[in-house]
């Protein structure tokens, strides 16, 4: 108990540690968001005062006599080398342009191209118009630098680096999590098996010295079931955590072994059927193991059901895999939690650990190469968990098969 409260407490630690960066990772991003728009809306500002000195100097330099410093005015207008701007006429002829770069196929496309520019300029309300006498007008169309434009990406470009970052750490203590469960698990399995094995002994040793004793009594032989059930248990938890060899294995006998020992232990109103197919059904498993799997399934069904419904267990060969499916008439699954059932501790029964299912998981995905999950539930109806197994044809191992 306290090994599996210590796991609870780990993972309580690497949810707030989640939720923290998360939230520092939102920190972060608000933080570079408003910082950005304030040195966007300073640069901005700064370069529409550059434009309008620009612009004078234009006015200047149409407006020049022998009196203008023409030097400086050529400097101010030569000192612009980041900043897309046009110049209009009155007649609306393009004068100059500046810092543009455009496609010189036709001197007809170049112009077309420098009147669009200056339209969506005009949309941004880049535009300065100068007076040049008589009423008419010289407007001086402007847009963000180069520079300007690259400042208002940046803080999603950095806020993309965060999540990136937030994500890889998530996902990094996500797999220290599991490693660190699974280390608890092989742990608390192998400790499990070590306890049992000295009173499975004795036991073992007092029911020969009562066959010994009583040779014609009709519950010996029940006592030795019993025991070499413990015997199996025992070495079902000793296997966790290693490689059992798989043999070649009958689908069909393993789950008759299953229903016949659930049948004798389930109430009379647990109604338990199968759909097997008149042909053996092989694949390559540690039949101790995956019996678990079943029975784990079996047993779930009987707590949803409060001890009166149906079972029913299904398995055949289909195209690309060896499929097995239970199904019960129990209370049901919400859809939310079709895939939190198989994460250790999850338990909707008062009294349990939440252990089976992800247990059952284990088996079926690392040892035998399958997949088991929800196939479909509904409130109240039932709810059938299906495992998928790889295809068996009697010389590839169920990992040939995976990487095939």
């Amino acid at each position: 108990m306290c090994v599996y409260i210590s796991v609870m407490q780990w993972t309580d630690r690497i949810r707030q540690v989640k939720i923290l960066l998360v939230l520092s990772a939102l920190a972060i991003a608000a933080a570079s968001l408003v910082i950005s728009h304030y040195l966007v809306r300073d640069l901005e500002a700064e370069e529409m005062r550059k434009m309008e000195v620009w612009a004078e100097a234009m006015r200047s330099l149409s407006e020049a006599d022998e009196t203008t410093d023409m030097a400086l005015v050529l400097s101010v207008i030569e000192s612009n080398n980041t900043i897309p701007v046009i110049v209009m006429g009155p007649d609306s002829t393009v004068q100059i342009y500046r810092n543009l770069i455009l496609n010189y196929s036709s001197p007809e496309d170049s112009v077309n191209q420098l009147y669009a520019a200056a339209l969506q300029m005009s949309r941004s309300h880049h535009v300065i118009p100068l007076s040049v006498g008589d009423g008419e007008y010289v407007h001086v169309y402007y847009d963000d630098s180069l520079l300007l434009r690259r400042l208002e990406w940046w803080p999603y470009v950095q806020l993309g680096i965060v999540l990136i970052f937030v994500v890889v750490a998530i996902f990094a203590m996500m797999s220290s999590q599991r490693a660190e469960q699974n280390k608890v698990w092989v742990g608390l399995s192998k400790e499990t098996a070590h306890q049992l094995g000295t009173p499975i002994s004795s036991l073992m040793a007092w029911v020969e010295v009562l066959r010994e004793n009583y040779p014609d009594d009709p519950l010996i032989p029940e006592m030795d079931k019993d025991v070499k059930r413990l015997q199996l248990v025992a070495e079902r938890f000793s296997k966790i955590g290693s490689l059992p060899e798989p043999v070649e294995t009958d689908i069909c006998e393993l789950v008759g072994r299953v229903t016949t020992y659930i049948g004798r232990r389930a109430s009379n109103r647990v109604k338990i059927t199968t759909t097997l197919p008149d042909e053996p059904l092989k694949a390559l498993l540690s039949a101790s193991l995956f019996e678990w799997v079943i029975e784990n399934l079996c047993k779930n069904a009987i707590d949803a059901m409060d001890g009166e419904g149906h079972i029913h267990i299904m398995a055949r060969s289909e195209a690309f895999c060896i499929a097995l499916e239970v199904s019960d008439t129990g209370k049901g699954i919400p859809s939310k939690h079709f895939s939190t059932v198989f994460t250790p501790g999850f338990t909707t029964k008062q009294r349990g650990w939440g252990l089976g299912l992800s247990l059952a998981r284990r088996i079926v995905e690392e040892y035998h190469h399958g997949r088991i999950f929800v196939k479909q539930s509904e409130l109240g109806k039932g709810t059938t968990f299906r495992i998928e197994l790889p295809l068996y044809d009697g010389e590839n191992t169920p990992s040939d098969e995976q990487n095939g």
